[in-house]
C-alpha cells in the first residue's frame, strides 16, 4: 500500500510557508508606508512591488518550469532582502499589525496599489514599444 501522509505534510507545509509569505507580504508593505522606514529599504520594497505586479518577467512565463521559476526565486529573495533591510523594530511593529489585519480578514488592497500596478503596466508597454521601434 501506498503511503499518503508524505503527501499531506508537504501540503500542509506549503500551507504555512504560505500563510507566512502573506504576513511577511503585508509587513513590508506597512513597513513601506512608516516614517521609520529607511530610505534604501523603501526603494527595494518598491522594486518588489514592481517586479511583483509588472505583466513582464526576467523570464517570460510560457517558458515550461523556468518562466515560474523565476517567481518563485526573486520575489520571494526581494521580500528578504527587504526585510533585512528594515529596523528590526519597525519590522516587528509591521509584523505585528500584519498579523492582526490577517486576523480580521483584511486584503491589501489600496487605490496607490492599483495605481501602481497600472502606472508599471504603461511603463513595461512603452519600453517594449519603445525597443520594437529600436529593432525594426
Amino acid at each position: 500500500m501506498n503511503d499518503s501522509r508524505p503527501v499531506f505534510s508537504r501540503w500542509a507545509r506549503l500551507k504555512r510557508r504560505a500563510a507566512r509569505l502573506k504576513r511577511q507580504v503585508w509587513a513590508i508593505f506597512l513597513a513601506w508606508k512608516d516614517p521609520a522606514t529607511p530610505f534604501p529599504a523603501k526603494a527595494v520594497i518598491a522594486v518588489t512591488i514592481a517586479y511583483a505586479v509588472s505583466p513582464i518577467d526576467l523570464i517570460p512565463d510560457f517558458i515550461p518550469f523556468l518562466g515560474q521559476l523565476d517567481d518563485l526565486i526573486i520575489v520571494p529573495a526581494l521580500i528578504v532582502l527587504a526585510l533585512r533591510m528594515i529596523p528590526p523594530e519597525v519590522a516587528a511593529r509591521c509584523r505585528r499589525d500584519a498579523w492582526r489585519h490577517l486576523a480580521k480578514g483584511e486584503r491589501v488592497r489600496t487605490p496607490a496599489g492599483t495605481l501602481a500596478a497600472v502606472v508599471f503596466g504603461i511603463v513595461w508597454i512603452l519600453l517594449a514599444v519603445w525597443l520594437v521601434g529600436i529593432f525594426l
